[in-house]
């Protein structure tokens, strides 16, 4: 039942580079990204750098920044997917001009408190952790990783990595070791940071090219030294979850059978969605791939990622959207 809707116009893409359009425009419109819930409210960053804030019971708008018109934005092909993310009192966001390319905006008020660098943006959210006791902002942009101070924005550490059409997978952190990936025979690396004389470096620990080990647009996840995930390019329909060892980059196995969707964890099992709707339940454990459950949850393409709340899971395709419980199917570890 819809509780409430607010219009921010409509996307189309085609295949010029992103521009509006019909043309050849298999991915579907917009708008690419997922709204991050804070409280009592709710942020979006659409598809044309268009940063707002609403009440999440009614959805009246407490506030919004055009990041192109204010911030000297840059948009990219097909336009942004990346969601805002939030931590403390800020919201991070990429996309601005020469200067200001990494914002972190107050979430209260919409008001800039830092701005910085000069990269150009990608499809890809950013993400958070601590690293060596010091919480960071990890980037994903056209030149490479960079991790930033929440509070300021002062960059800690850079470690390049090659740019080609799309970077849409968000960085993942464990420990002190930083994966990232993307699609286009880029490949995937894995970098050590370490911190000496209050100074940080990144030493690459292993480097792979071509698509064995990119992921699209799917973040994989982690668990006890392991990712899970999407490893596949446009392999629709068949395309394989892996497990791989972060520390090296060994694949410990692969299943066959799932396509460019995407999955999430949940206790000790993986929730993988399939890009043709069927609904998996798996367990996360490198010993090798063990099935738990498996149903035709939706009609149509899901590109989208599965969501869990109090033992329902959340699904959408193209065409439709559903909830499941599966509180007696999930484990508590």
């Amino acid at each position: 039942k819809e509780l409430w809707a607010v219009p921010f116009g409509t996307t189309r893409y085609g295949h010029d580079g992103g521009n509006a359009g019909t043309r050849n425009n298999s991915g579907g419109d917009g708008p690419r990204s997922t709204p991050t819930i804070d409280g009592s409210r709710v942020y979006v960053l659409t598809s044309d750098l268009l940063l707002a804030c609403f009440d999440a019971a009614s959805g009246r708008e407490i506030w919004k920044r055009d990041l192109v018109r204010e911030n000297e934005g840059q948009n990219i092909t097909w336009k942004n997917a990346a969601s805002p993310l939030i931590d403390g009192d800020l919201v991070y966001v990429a996309g601005g001009g020469s200067g200001q390319a990494l914002l972190g905006i107050n979430k209260e008020s919409g008001a800039v408190v830092w701005q910085t660098q000069d990269d150009k943006m990608t499809h890809a959210t950013p993400a958070i952790g601590e690293i060596h006791g010091e919480r960071q902002v990890i980037f994903f942009t056209q030149t490479g990783l960079v991790a930033v101070k929440p509070g300021n924005g002062e960059v800690l550490w850079r470690h390049p990595f090659r740019f080609s059409v799309s970077t849409a997978a968000s960085p993942v952190i464990a420990g002190d070791i930083v994966y990232c990936s993307a699609g286009y025979g880029v490949g995937a690396t894995a970098v050590r940071v370490s911190k000496s004389g209050g100074k940080y470096s990144a030493k690459e620990l292993w480097r792979s090219s071509g698509n064995d080990l990119a992921n699209h647009w799917s973040t994989p996840i982690h668990k006890d030294g392991y990712l899970y995930g999407m490893f596949q390019f446009k392999d629709y329909g068949e395309g394989p979850v892996k497990c791989v060892e972060l520390a090296t980059g060994k694949e410990i196995w692969s299943q066959k059978g799932f396509g460019p969707g995407n999955l999430i964890l949940a206790g000790s099992q993986l929730v993988i969605l399939s890009d043709a709707g069927e609904l998996v339940l798996a367990e996360a454990t490198p010993a090798k791939y063990t099935e738990k459950a498996r149903f035709q949850a939706v009609s149509g393409k899901c590109w989208s990622t599965p969501a869990l709340a109090d033992g329902v899971i959340y699904v959408r395709s193209t065409r439709e959207g559903a909830a499941f419980d599966a509180s007696s199917k999930l484990s508590r570890q």
